[in-house]
């Protein structure tokens, strides 16, 4: 690898490798097997069970959508139990992407579809009692086909970056001022991510195999390429993730109508994420539970989405009224990560942290309208056992 020197005031004064060997090294093995790797070292497991701070006073605990992703279920809940140790009530449900997970009777998925009236791809949040599910063999190979939605957008991903795709690769470049110095060196790496992973390929678990892991390459080198260096190329792979997305084929996805038909013939409910990344699908008017009003993605309307639910309900003739959600989004995966490669955004979700529940102005709004987190627990539950 040639080092090239690179003007000390302008970043953090290391040298800035933006040439590379396209011969795959041992550290290329090690990292490799570094970040596709699900299983923890005792320090992983310090950082999941020990939690930065602790909600003594929070005796209510409603978690509907958060991902587990590869940490086990045992680390989660004594991360719980360390934030939140004097709950009483409580009802938690992990959302995983497009895969089945459960906790405590009662199992749940954050499934990817497609809105044909919007052409665009949105997401659901499937909840279900345990037993809805024991042979719910449709449900189960509608989400096995789903789930290779990650694994496939990768690997255009990376195709888009080593063939390459010279129209997104420019488009790329242009908005992140990426050089082509840069773009060499992200293209040189991504294809040994592409041939480790072909050399490898049994051996690799596949909740790895997701856009993710490029993110993750990159930042186990940032002690030798440096935070600015880093920051750089990040940038310029989520420029091409973004153009990837965008062209990705909605045909792969089932239609949320046809998911929604298939929860309902389950006895399972439904709550719509994250709404402010999908304005229409409010307007769809699908049936479902509940909207999710507040996470960390989704801050900005929190009070009109409040207000646009009630007067949904207050003109609803007959039948159940839609709930208020709140998701922390929480990702564990990011809580496995050494603390100078982690998002500090997603670092900082917490399972049940939602502290729009106790903000004075959205408190106000709730109590007139008679919705607390122990009321939404409350009618869920009984929707869920049907």
């Amino acid at each position: 690898m040639k080092l090239i020197k690179t003007d000390p005031e302008a970043c953090d004064c290391r040298t800035f490798p933006m040439e590379a060997d396209a011969e795959i090294t041992e550290a290329d093995e090690k990292r490799f097997f570094t970040v596709v790797s699900t299983d923890l070292a005792p320090w992983q497991v310090s950082q999941v069970v020990t939690p930065s701070t602790v909600h003594a006073r929070q005796d209510v605990l409603l978690a509907t959508h958060w991902h587990p992703e590869f940490v086990p279920m045992e680390h989660i809940r004594a991360r719980v139990d360390a934030m939140f140790p004097n709950r009483a009530d409580e009802l938690l449900i992990p959302t995983q992407h497009n895969q089945l997970m459960s906790w405590d009777g009662y199992t749940g998925v954050e499934v990817d579809c497609f809105s044909s009236g919007f052409n665009r791809k949105v997401q659901l949040l499937l909840h279900f009692a345990d037993e809805r599910v024991k042979d719910a063999g449709v449900l189960k190979s509608m989400l096995a086909h789903t789930f290779k939605y990650r694994s496939g957008q990768l690997f255009e991903f990376m195709h888009t970056i080593t063939k390459p795709d010279t129209a997104r690769i420019e488009r790329a470049a242009r908005a992140t001022g990426a050089d082509r110095e840069l773009i060499d060196f992200v293209r040189i790496n991504v294809a040994k991510v592409e041939r480790l992973l072909d050399a490898h390929w049994t051996g690799v678990p596949r909740l790895s195999i997701k856009n993710k892991l490029l993110r993750n390459w990159f930042d186990a080198m940032r002690g030798e390429l440096g935070d600015i260096a880093t920051d750089r190329v990040q940038a310029y792979l989520k420029a091409v993730k973004h153009l990837v997305k965008e062209g990705f084929d909605l045909s792969f996805f089932y239609r949320a109508s046809e998911i929604i038909e298939e929860v309902r013939g389950l006895g399972g409910c439904i709550v719509i994420p994250h709404p402010e990344q999908f304005w229409p699908i409010l307007l769809r008017d699908y049936d479902v539970d509940g909207i999710e009003v507040w996470n960390p993605q989704s801050q900005e309307y929190t009070e009109f989405l409040i207000s646009v639910v009630n007067e949904q309900n207050g003109r609803r003739n007959g039948g159940r009224d839609k709930l208020i959600f709140m998701g922390d989004d929480c990702h564990m995966g990011e809580k496995t990560k050494p603390e100078d490669q982690q998002n500090p955004e997603k670092a900082a979700r917490e399972i049940g942290f939602q502290p729009a529940w106790d903000d004075l102005r959205i408190r106000k709004q709730l109590i007139v309208n008679n919705i607390s987190r122990r009321s939404v627990i409350e009618e869920y539950k009984a929707r869920l056992a049907g």
